[in-house]
């Protein structure tokens, strides 16, 4: 169990069934903390189904089925007794599309935390200027807190996603293609912000963008068909990958 408490989190021959589909075999990986990690692979290879295992999003999809273990610091998560809303605070999750709330700049980012009791319009205040600086959104907001989130353009809608993320503190930031519907600007606003993001959290991207893989990662896992075919260092992936699968998919032959 060494090897468990290494890591921030380890699955361990994960499965998962859509009913009588098998969307994930045997998945096993160990995910190190203060690192991104990406997943990459063809569009329904069970990337973003393993992101989903990893705050227990599934669990509100019928007729799921999961064999296997997912620890989170040493802890199995699918245990009966794990209070599961702790667990999406400590595991936060960004989408591919901004999934505002139709409320404040300044109530988007608090929403959590008020959820968690927090009343104090001081401690409010501090933990949104906190949360809006780390998604680099705070200069670009500050003057209109009190204006509708959903009048910021698509990126700032989603660094405002983050922003709302972050306001609870989480250990481990889930991001499922968080930058596929944005400009080639907004995109690099994103990426500049996970590379500063990982001092203080463990990351984990969904991404079909190689050139983004490789640019914003310290590893990759590689799916197909629900398996991961492939896991390393980023450089070694898209360098020297050891199966020709892996090589194939990051050269473009296939995907």
């Amino acid at each position: 169990m060494k090897e468990i408490k290494e890591n921030k989190i380890y699955t361990e021959e994960l499965n998962l069934f859509y009913g009588e589909k098998q969307a994930l075999k045997n998945v096993s990986l160990n995910i190190l903390p203060q690192k991104v990690t990406a997943l990459i692979g063809p569009s329904g290879c069970g990337k973003s189904t393993f992101l989903r295992t990893l705050n227990r999003m599934n669990d509100l999809i019928d007729n799921v089925k999961i064999t296997g273990k997912v620890f989170v610091d040493g802890v199995d998560i699918y245990n009966k007794r794990l209070d599961v809303v702790d667990l999406r605070r400590r595991v936060g999750m960004v989408f591919q599309k901004p999934n505002l709330f139709p409320l404040s700049i300044y109530d988007n980012v608090i929403y959590g935390v008020k959820l968690n009791g927090v009343r104090k319009k001081k401690i409010l205040d501090e933990i949104l200027e906190r949360s809006l600086k780390q998604a680099a959104l705070w200069d670009e907001v500050k003057d209109r807190l009190h204006h509708p989130g959903l009048g910021l353009s698509g990126g700032q809608q989603q660094r405002l996603c983050i922003a709302r993320t972050l306001a609870v503190e989480p250990e481990i930031v889930l991001m499922d293609e968080p930058a596929s519907a944005l400009d080639p600007i907004s995109t690099a606003k994103i990426e500049e912000l996970i590379h500063e993001l990982k001092k203080l959290y463990t990351l984990i991207i969904v991404t079909h963008n190689m050139q983004q893989a490789a640019r914003v990662s310290d590893y990759t896992a590689f799916f197909y068909l629900g398996m991961v075919i492939e896991f390393d260092k980023t450089n070694k992936i898209f360098t020297q990958p050891k199966n020709k699968q892996t090589e194939d998919y990051v050269t473009g032959r296939f995907g």
